[in-house]
């Protein structure tokens, strides 16, 4: 009697597998989320383009990047090493910053400029008092060249001058940021700011009247 033939197990095994991975992959295409989800949600959340959110995060970009400028240049104007750490202090925790605020921007889908005045969303309204001087406190494009041609002293009183009328100004915006905005990582870091650069501006103040000089 000729025996019937037998069906292999490892040939079921390995069948039923390959049609469960296909019902599986089948499946994926029906349940796979949206990739423009997760960015819709973030548009959706963002503030407003009016806001005091979207508009402190511009404008103190732009007063943060003259700062890092400023720290630049007397970084190589002077051998002084307790102004070269203040420079070095101020490029650091204001670039750092910067990106900060730069990347909030990028991820509720604003415009990391805007055509509109600067401190529009504080009610204010500014006249230059220079080029460069694009919003209080900030440095005109002239005294940016004083402070390129300086050296030693000069250059020390100089930017202590300068960074000094910087900072009242940036502490002033970040204090309005503070109160106004809406969203908690602007509030934080805009209150931090207003603390950090007034514990500066007593600093230079000492720095200035080692000097023989006075931030006026």
């Amino acid at each position: 009697m000729t025996a019937a033939p037998r069906t292999s197990r490892p040939l079921v095994l390995a069948g039923g597998a390959v049609l469960l991975l296909a019902l599986a992959l089948i499946a994926l295409t029906f349940v796979r989320p949206s990739t423009s989800a997760p960015a819709a949600a973030a548009s959706a959340s963002a503030p407003a383009e009016s806001s005091a959110d979207v508009g402190f995060a511009r404008d103190m970009a732009v007063h943060h990047q003259q700062a890092v400028e400023m720290a630049f240049i007397v970084r190589d104007r002077t051998a002084d090493e307790a102004v070269r750490r203040l420079a070095f202090d101020i490029i650091n925790t204001q670039a750092n910053q910067r990106g900060m605020l730069l990347g909030w921007l990028e991820m509720w889908g604003r415009a990391k400029s805007s055509p509109g005045p600067p401190m529009a969303w504080m009610g204010h309204t500014f006249t230059p008092r220079g080029a460069g001087a694009l919003m209080p406190g900030m440095a005109t494009d002239a005294e940016l060249d004083r402070l390129r041609a300086a050296k030693g002293r000069d250059a020390e009183v100089l930017f202590l001058k300068l960074m000094t009328a910087h900072h009242k100004s940036g502490a002033q915006m970040a204090q309005a940021a503070a109160s106004a905005a809406k969203t908690e990582e602007i509030r934080n870091l805009a209150s931090g700011m207003a603390l950090a650069q007034k514990s500066e501006i007593a600093l230079m103040a000492d720095m200035l009247k080692e000097r023989g000089a006075s931030a006026s």
